[in-house]
């Protein structure tokens, strides 16, 4: 089976008025009417290149807010396609020009309904489609497991100072490049180290401290019990919702805590859904005081 070609882009939008435009590209080169988006670059990650293929192609500098659902196709040439979509909300500076007239010769903003009767493909009419029925986005939150930092039977020493490993160094940086594209201005971590140390990258390329938050913290060693997780689960999910507004949070929290308070979030009863691999995390996509989405990363 041949291998997709992997790409993403974005459903950009700004403010009109009462309601919202659209951002649509033009390429010369097929003479159709696009939502902005491009090829991977290697092993890019897909929102890190949703972001810039935007950037590229639009001048728009925009910033994510809910991954949408995926689009899979064939192309006229048989191989098949998938493109990784995110809303993202264009940022209010002035735009460039998009960097190659070959590939995009013309950027409109248009309403929604003008936006759908422009483009040329349903796959794309349809996520415009999606978009209007959206609830409006009043902010984001991202949230972190820690990097991968060995195994705790090879640690001699108290486990809350556990470090990162060489695989969890590398995970850290992925989650500096993914989690900057926020524009995060607080960062949390739980109180193991291994939790300061997954931020520590993205602090130091965003100029700011990683607070130590207990919060977000699992119950000490020896102290792990349904009972105490819940507890822990329950702290961790009313200061989430502290942390919901002011200046969007970065937060890094453990294993054990994560998919409860996703879960309670969601008001589901089941958690394995919301399992977190190390050096992975979700974007907590709020409208009021409620989660409208929610988006692995």
């Amino acid at each position: 089976m041949t291998k997709p070609v992997r790409t993403a882009g974005g459903v950009v939008w700004r403010p009109a008025g009462d309601s919202f435009e659209i951002c649509v590209v033009h390429r010369p080169y097929l003479r159709d009417w696009v939502l902005p988006k491009g090829k991977l670059d290697g092993s890019e990650h897909t929102l890190v290149a949703a972001v810039r293929e935007v950037l590229e192609e639009t001048g728009v500098r925009a910033e994510p807010q809910l991954r949408l659902p995926q689009v899979a196709y064939t192309m006229p040439n048989g191989v098949p396609k998938t493109v990784d979509f995110w809303l993202m909300r264009a940022d209010d500076g002035p735009a460039a020009d998009p960097m190659d007239p070959t590939e995009v010769d013309a950027v409109v903003w248009l309403s929604p309904a003008d936006a759908v009767a422009r483009l040329t493909y349903q796959v794309d009419r349809d996520l415009v489609d999606h978009v209007t029925t959206l609830p409006p986005v009043t902010g984001v939150t991202l949230l972190i497991r820690h990097a991968h930092a060995g195994k705790r039977k090879h640690f001699a020493g108290d486990d809350v100072l556990r470090p990162i490993d060489e695989r969890g160094r590398a995970e850290a940086e992925t989650i500096r490049a993914v989690a900057a594209l926020f524009e995060p201005r607080r960062l949390h971590a739980a109180t193991p180290l291994r939790c300061r140390q997954t931020l520590e990258p993205l602090g130091a390329a965003l100029g700011l401290p990683v607070e130590e938050d207990a919060a977000f913290a699992e119950p000490p060693d020896g102290e792990v019990t349904p009972e105490r997780v819940a507890e822990s689960v329950k702290a961790a999910t009313t200061r989430l919702h502290d942390l919901r507004t002011g200046d969007r949070a970065a937060i890094c929290s453990q294993g054990k805590v994560i998919p409860g308070v996703l879960a309670q979030l969601r008001d589901e009863p089941d958690s394995a859904p919301y399992k977190t691999p190390k050096g992975g995390g979700w974007v907590l996509t709020w409208s009021g005081d409620r989660l409208a989405g929610l988006s692995q990363i």
